[in-house]
């Protein structure tokens, strides 16, 4: 990038309460996912954080990714393949929740079954061991022999 954009866009930067104000999220969060390595800022000459307009873009998808429930794990790895120094563009977009289309509609379909299995169990009462689909589903425990296999 040459010297005259770099000195541009660090003009334009964004404090972390601009940050903060513009994403509706808290300063301690800014730095939370700023230490966990989500976003990236520096420090100006004056030691205060700045961050480039780009991060807010990036917080959004970071937002709607907590919201679908997605681990930091999974939405650090994702935003891990999007290039560094640009706003995230609707094609990386399309390409991030296609990775979590599958993941989301897996865990819908088990969601699914948790609560129709909740209904019966409800009905029964039991909660045990031997007999309850939610505790011990598909009786897996058996196979692992006699005594106490869950703490």
């Amino acid at each position: 990038m040459p010297e005259s954009t770099k000195r541009i866009r660090q003009r334009a930067a964004l404090s972390v309460g601009d940050v903060a104000r513009r994403s509706g999220v808290a300063v301690s969060t800014i730095h939370f996912y700023e230490k966990q390595g989500l976003i990236q800022g520096w420090r100006n000459s004056g030691n205060q954080r700045r961050f480039h307009r780009d991060v807010l873009r990036r917080i959004a998808v970071i937002k709607v990714a907590q919201r679908l429930g997605l681990p930091l794990t999974a939405i650090s790895e994702a935003l891990a393949t999007l290039p560094t120094g640009r706003t995230v563009t609707a094609a990386d977009w399309q390409r991030l929740s296609a990775t979590w289309h599958d993941e989301l509609s897996n865990r819908i379909t088990l969601l699914t079954q948790l609560r129709d299995q909740l209904g019966e169990c409800i009905g029964c009462g039991c909660l045990s061991l031997e007999a309850c689909q939610l505790r011990n589903p598909d009786d897996r425990l058996a196979r692992k022999g006699p005594g106490a296999h869950l703490c």
